[in-house]
């Protein structure tokens, strides 16, 4: 599965189909997405549209490999009840913040939860699935094929995770921007996405200045003023980052298994314990 979800959301979606999927299925599932028995995927307007080979079988008459349309509707949620969600994901600050920098806060089930909504799909009822394959089963091996490649799809984009239930990025980003939280932060990320100023020059400009009269050498070597004889230890300031963040945790060029902050963070404490003052 880690393939396929690499993600604590993408994982989770996962473990909610098998909850309510046939082990058996989805296993065979797997060995389709993995053998790239996917020849076409796409998701617009909360449907997932695949196209998945087939497998020959003489036994049933099958000498050509057939290729079968299969679809995932994802049930959208209400108007209504995306105004409730977003007012409780407004009021909350680590769910806000979270959100703006392209990340799902690992707590935000629980909040949805509250208001007696799903998520994440809850059960077959949040949506609904056909393929053109003859198998009566549901989900078939195809379907359940195309299921990892939505885990891995939102991977590397989990607020497909909103369109999917009806909300697009655009809409959820500017009514959370409206919030007085949304507000602050909105502003913060506008600050650090601001284009490079061009200046004539990068070095500060040698400027001659005049000596000042010194009376006694003592005065010059030693100075007006003491130094202290001790010196407080500089405060931890930790860096935000908030331009690595905005790609999310696992970004389209980071092919590795390990999350891509925590590789970020440890390369940055390496640079700053390491390199001198």
């Amino acid at each position: 599965m880690s393939k396929f979800s690499r993600t604590w959301w993408g994982k989770k979606f996962i473990e909610a189909l098998e909850q309510f999927s046939d082990e058996g299925r989805l296993s065979r599932g797997r060995s389709y997405a993995n053998n790239g028995k996917v020849t076409s995927f796409k998701i617009k307007d909360g449907v997932v549209s695949a196209t998945v080979r087939g497998s020959v079988n003489p036994y049933f008459g099958v000498y050509k490999e057939p290729l079968y349309i299969t679809t995932i509707e994802f049930h959208p949620i209400s108007a209504a009840k995306w105004a409730a969600a977003i007012a409780l994901i407004a009021s909350r600050a680590s769910l806000i913040s979270r959100l703006l920098l392209n990340e799902i806060p690992d707590n935000i089930e629980d909040s949805f939860k509250t208001l007696g909504l799903n998520f994440l799909p809850g059960g077959k009822k949040d949506f609904s699935t056909t393929c053109s394959c003859p198998d009566w089963g549901n989900p078939c091996k195809h379907v359940a094929g195309v299921y990892y490649l939505v885990a891995a799809a939102l991977d590397r984009d989990p607020f497909l995770l909103f369109e999917l239930r009806g909300l697009s990025r655009e809409d959820l980003h500017k009514e959370l921007a409206k919030s007085p939280l949304g507000q602050a932060l909105a502003a913060e990320l506008q600050l650090a996405q601001r284009p490079p100023h061009v200046t004539a020059s990068y070095h500060t400009r040698p400027v001659t200045l005049p000596p000042e009269a010194i009376d006694h050498l003592r005065d010059f070597w030693h100075g007006a003023k003491r130094l202290p004889q001790t010196i407080d230890p500089l405060p931890q300031t930790l860096v935000a980052g908030i331009p690595i963040k905005k790609q999310g945790d696992f970004p389209a060029f980071w092919r590795r298994e390990n999350s891509f902050f925590e590789a970020m963070e440890t390369l940055y404490d390496q640079v700053r314990t390491k390199s001198p003052l």
